[in-house]
């Protein structure tokens, strides 16, 4: 035997040793065991030969012995044959509904989206109605008018022997004349949160600026808008571009934001290209103390372990931010104390390099300084009005500052805002007392007018 015979030999030496013992174990366990039955039962035949035959032989053992299996085949066929023979129902639930009717011409309310449909008969009938057929429920509304009716579907059953009927069997429909208007289109941005954060649609440009809108002249009235609604979640969008988005759903509203049904719209879908851009600055953290400190004491200084964040979103909100606002408690406090604090997000900011930040502070004793001839401002005139203080006099103010004295002495009216705010007010024959509002660059020193309110006088614009 050559060397390749016997290598090729020794590999299949374990399979036939698995196969080897699988037919011992079936042999010990089946054939054997099964065997001993079968010649048990031959011999014992072989032996009451005589007896069987006898039985066999006489009549009254006949008859006997075919009642008892026509008996039991009897019972046997009858439970199976009740199964068969008695009249059962069946429910096919939520069947969709198809509607013939002039679509370019009419409009059709009133006719369900699916309908029920009961079946009744004998079970086995019931099968084949279940299994042949495409159980289609059809309005036929070809040959109607403008108008209201009402009218039942039909059902194309397959099976003669079993009886249906429909849920809902008849409907109400009403049937109006289709007309057509042009509608400004506009755009939602959907689900801009599941965007990348450092990403912002900064710009959308819809391929056309109108539709088309078809339906009846009742539900035309309502639609005050229609919109496309742009889905940036289903959107690839790796990284800032241009992309082209192709079939953007419409939908219409009415005033109240709410959808419009039964409304068609053209085209059906929408194009657009949009600008996808990852705008950010970077901003310094502006410690904010909240609270009073305890009788004596004010901020000497504030370090904090993040100086600047980066921050990305919408360009127009972002370029009108200055800092990122970290918020201490300092009520009651009049010892040097850390702060782990969480920083403010903005409004427009979708993600910011540092969300959290350390902050010492150190306290010292509190001195107070006045501030003479601030400025005083008049903000928020209304339109067509205009203001000015009652007394020349009045034009400044006096702020006193407190806080730690190395802080405030370096505080100059360039770094002090005082004004009033004249939000709401209307013109008048006589001056108002409005209070005057000051606040500073540094947020670690407290700013009060010396004068609470100052009389200005509001006049329309000659």
């Amino acid at each position: 035997m050559s060397k390749r015979s016997q290598n090729k030999k020794k590999r299949f030496n374990p399979f036939m040793s698995l196969i080897r013992g699988i037919h011992k174990v079936l042999d010990k366990v089946i054939v054997t065991p099964i065997s001993r039955i079968v010649y048990k039962f031959n011999k014992f035949l072989k032996k009451n030969t005589g007896v069987f035959e006898g039985l066999l032989n006489k009549p009254h053992s006949l008859i006997i012995t075919s009642l008892v299996i026509a008996l039991f085949a009897f019972l046997l066929v009858d439970s199976k044959a009740l199964n068969i023979v008695e009249t059962e129902s069946e429910i096919l639930s939520s069947q969709p509904v198809t509607v013939i009717y002039n679509e370019e011409k009419y409009v059709i309310e009133g006719i369900p989206e699916v309908v029920d449909i009961i079946l009744m008969g004998r079970k086995s009938d019931l099968y084949l109605a279940k299994q042949l057929g495409e159980h289609k429920v059809v309005f036929d509304l070809s040959d109607y008018k403008t108008g209201e009716y009402t009218v039942k579907p039909k059902y194309n059953h397959s099976v003669e022997s079993v009886q249906y009927k429909l849920d809902p069997s008849s409907v109400t429909v009403k049937i109006s004349e289709k007309i057509s208007k042009i509608k400004t289109l506009t755009y939602d941005l959907l689900n801009q949160e599941k965007l990348d954060s450092k990403l912002n649609v900064s710009e959308v440009n819809l391929e056309t600026s109108e539709v088309y809108v078809k339906g009846s002249s009742e539900t035309l009235d309502k639609v005050a808008t229609v919109k496309a609604l742009i889905d940036v979640s289903t959107l690839d969008l790796p990284e800032a571009g241009e992309f082209d988005i192709d079939s953007i759903p419409m939908v219409a509203y009415d005033e109240n934001g709410k959808l419009v049904d039964n409304v068609e719209i053209v085209p059906s879908t929408a194009k657009a290209k949009i600008k996808v851009d990852s705008f950010y600055r970077d901003l310094p953290v502006n410690v904010v103390p909240k609270g009073v400190f305890a009788t004596g004491y004010a901020i000497a200084s504030t370090t904090s372990s993040v100086t600047n964040v980066r921050v990305y979103g919408d360009q127009n909100l972002i370029s009108n931010l200055t800092s990122i606002s970290a918020e201490i408690d300092v009520d009651g406090m009049n010892a040097d104390k850390k702060f782990n604090v969480t920083l403010t997000k903005p409004s427009g900011v979708r993600y910011m390099s540092e969300s959290t930040t350390t902050i010492e502070v150190k306290v010292g004793r509190e001195a107070t300084r006045e501030l003479t001839d601030v400025p005083v401002n008049a903000e928020n005139v209304g339109s067509g009005l205009v203001a000015q203080a009652a007394n020349q006099s009045d034009t400044t103010c006096t702020v006193i500052l407190k806080g730690v004295q190395e802080v405030i002495d370096k505080i100059n009216k360039e770094n002090v805002r005082a004004y009033v705010d004249l939000s709401g007010y209307t013109a008048s024959n006589t001056p108002y007392d409005v209070p005057i509002i000051v606040d500073g660059q540094n947020l670690t020193v407290t700013y009060t007018a010396k004068v609470k309110t100052i009389p200005i006088n509001v006049k329309n614009q000659s």
